[in-house]
């Protein structure tokens, strides 16, 4: 927003000029930021080694090479959504771009196994079975979970499950299936300044997309990707 011209087109996308639409909201929260106020931030933004839980900020500097995972919700009229993917930045190299097709692909896997009635478990089995096959690991402390009214509900969704078990999935069950597969070790580790982002413990990097899905009478159907 520092560089945004009031007469410029605001941020938003709604078309109209920054002045009559985002200025004095952007210019109240950074009064509260100057203050000491702890403002939230719209989205999270994980790179390389971070699993989840990234925090934007203007001292990291996205480089050649890296991968970011992009995770944002909404709250619509009570509902919330919850969805992030991933993005790579110029040239990769292969065993990054392997990493993310990965994770992008245990998704496919984990829909397949969506339907009414079968098992929350049969979801995580699938996930780590398609991973592992390719060598990498799952992390198994952060899983999906149930979301609506709140942003997080139950049930918690585990991505290394067993088939058969957990809980019965049923019409109407909305959650997030959002596998974090990573290139070293499943262990992962908590910044302890911001008590936030969490990262991998030997550093390597990790990669993960999330939908949020609906269960219906045949199926299921993504609301948010």
């Amino acid at each position: 927003m520092k560089t945004l011209g009031r007469n410029s087109v605001c941020w938003c996308g709604s078309g109209k000029k920054y002045k009559w639409c985002h200025s004095d909201f952007d210019d109240k929260l950074e009064c509260y930021r100057l203050s000491g106020a702890i403002i939230p931030k719209s989205v999270c933004t994980s790179v390389n080694a971070e699993v989840c839980h990234g925090i934007p900020s203007s001292e990291i500097v996205l480089k050649e090479g890296d991968i970011i995972n992009v995770d944002a919700s909404t709250n619509y009229k009570g509902y919330y959504s919850d969805s992030s993917r991933m993005f790579c930045i110029g040239a990769v190299s292969k065993e990054k771009q392997r990493l993310v097709d990965t994770a992008k692909e245990s998704i496919s896997k984990a829909l397949e196994q969506v339907r009414p009635w079968g098992f929350l478990g049969d979801i995580g089995q699938a996930i780590s079975d398609f991973a592992c096959e390719r060598g990498y690991s799952i992390v198994e402390e952060i899983g999906g979970h149930g979301i609506g009214l709140a942003f997080h509900e139950e049930p918690w969704i585990s991505h290394v499950g067993k088939r058969g078990t957990g809980m019965l999935m049923v019409p109407g069950m909305i959650f997030t299936i959002e596998p974090m597969v990573n290139m070293g070790t499943t262990d992962v580790w908590v910044d302890e300044v911001d008590g936030w982002t969490v990262r991998t413990v030997d550093g390597k990097p990790s990669a993960q997309w999330e939908v949020q899905v609906l269960v219906t009478e045949s199926g299921y159907e993504i609301i948010a990707y």
